[in-house]
């Protein structure tokens, strides 16, 4: 597995933004950005991290994770106490004091220092996660009073934007494990079986097959028959009361992560040979994917992406059908539609070489049936690399029940 220490590219990348946005360092709290900028997945959310545009590094993390924070790439490591039979407090009043002693050893306690200052989406690191939103401000006006505090998400999102060689491996390797998975989809789908039925036997597969070392999960759900219809919804929602029938579309969506990188897959099986009409569904979204690889290379809009898609299954008669947009940035996050690159009809981002992002064509007919057919790719300097290059035809997804 890529060592998180030996990612200098990063430590540079980070650097040079700091340059560009006159910061001289910036402080994080979010577990995707505590990722970003250290190497480290926090577990329950309580860590932070800075780091300077002179290439330093601090890492705060909570001592129960110490062992686990060590993976990083810290250059300054400390820990501290949520509390204790002896000592009762919050988070946020257990890490100003070992900030204050970070940013002093870093000297930047009376720099212009960059925070997580607006909304976010963060994906789930534990069953239960703590975010110091907005009284992170409190923490840093407390630790650095001398410090000008300076809002830095768009700092973040570009940054998290581009991954690194080492970045790129991580979802990589995340994706391999979710299609080991999906390849024994077809041994659970059979009629009969519930849609928990299917996730709940699919899920654990995220983690045996994972390196033993690595923390590694996710989420899967499965939507059936008409039920599938509602997958463009905002989430998935396996229900209890609605099973696998013969001649079903079958929708397992997935969201896995391997050490805080995550995938966002989606296959649609066939519980049967499909007719006519499905056929050609299945045709124009598998087109559809086609025509919005064509438009991917750096330097291109994000938009025509969007629009290459759309334009297939408008012309095969589904356009309002598809209900979302193409595709959003992968990698330090799962489900965040608004994650750069936006591959969305407004969207004005411009690809860049070292961009993970979801293509994710699909057909929701009210009712009926939904089929959504969603890859993780990497672009790179020569073009798209799919990283989910698993059943990829109409006929890897037809499952005929002996």
């Amino acid at each position: 597995m890529p060592n998180a220490a030996s990612d200098t590219e990063r430590r540079s990348r980070i650097a040079d933004a700091l340059h560009r946005a006159g910061l001289d360092a910036v402080v994080c709290a979010l577990p995707k950005h505590v990722l970003l900028l250290s190497g480290y997945w926090p577990v329950v959310g309580t860590a932070v991290a800075v780091a300077t545009r002179e290439g330093a590094t601090g890492l705060l993390a909570p001592e129960d994770e110490l062992a686990l924070a060590r993976q990083g790439r810290a250059t300054e490591l400390a820990s501290f106490a949520t509390g204790s039979l002896h000592d009762l407090r919050t988070a946020a009043s257990a890490v100003q004091e070992p900030l204050r002693a970070c940013l002093k050893r870093l000297g930047v306690s009376a720099a212009r220092v960059g925070f997580e200052g607006g909304e976010a989406v963060q994906g789930a690191s534990y069953a239960a996660m703590h975010l110091y939103a907005s009284g992170m401000r409190d923490i840093l006006a407390h630790a650095a009073p001398q410090a000008s505090l300076i809002a830095a998400d768009a700092v973040l999102a570009g940054l998290c934007a581009v991954l690194t060689a080492r970045e790129r491996a991580m979802v990589a390797m995340a994706c391999e494990i979710a299609a080991a998975m999906f390849h024994q989809a077809p041994n659970r789908i059979r009629p009969g079986v519930t849609e928990p039925g299917v996730a709940a036997w699919l899920r654990p597969l995220l983690s045996y097959l994972a390196p033993g070392s690595a923390r590694a999960d996710g989420f899967v759900y499965c939507m059936t028959g008409a039920h599938a219809a509602q997958a463009g919804a905002a989430y998935a929602r396996s229900r209890a009361d609605r099973a696998v029938a013969p001649a079903d579309t079958v929708l397992v969506h997935c969201n896995s992560y391997l050490d805080g990188f995550w995938t966002d897959i989606t296959r649609t099986f066939s519980a049967g040979v499909p007719g006519r009409r499905l056929r050609a569904m299945y045709r124009a979204i598998l087109d559809a994917r086609d025509a919005a690889l064509a438009t991917l290379r750096p330097g291109a809009r994000a938009v025509d992406a969007d629009r290459a898609a759309r334009s297939v299954l408008e012309r095969c008669g589904f356009g309002s059908e598809f209900t979302h947009s193409t595709g959003h940035g992968v990698g330090f996050g799962a489900i965040d539609h608004n994650a750069i690159p936006r591959l969305h009809p407004r969207s004005d981002d411009v690809l860049e070489a070292g961009m993970v992002f979801n293509v994710e064509p699909a057909i929701y007919l009210d009712g009926v049936c939904g089929i959504r057919h969603c890859d993780v790719v990497a672009l790179e300097h020569s073009g798209p690399r799919v990283l989910t290059p698993f059943q990829a035809t109409l006929d890897d997804l037809i499952i005929c029940p002996e």
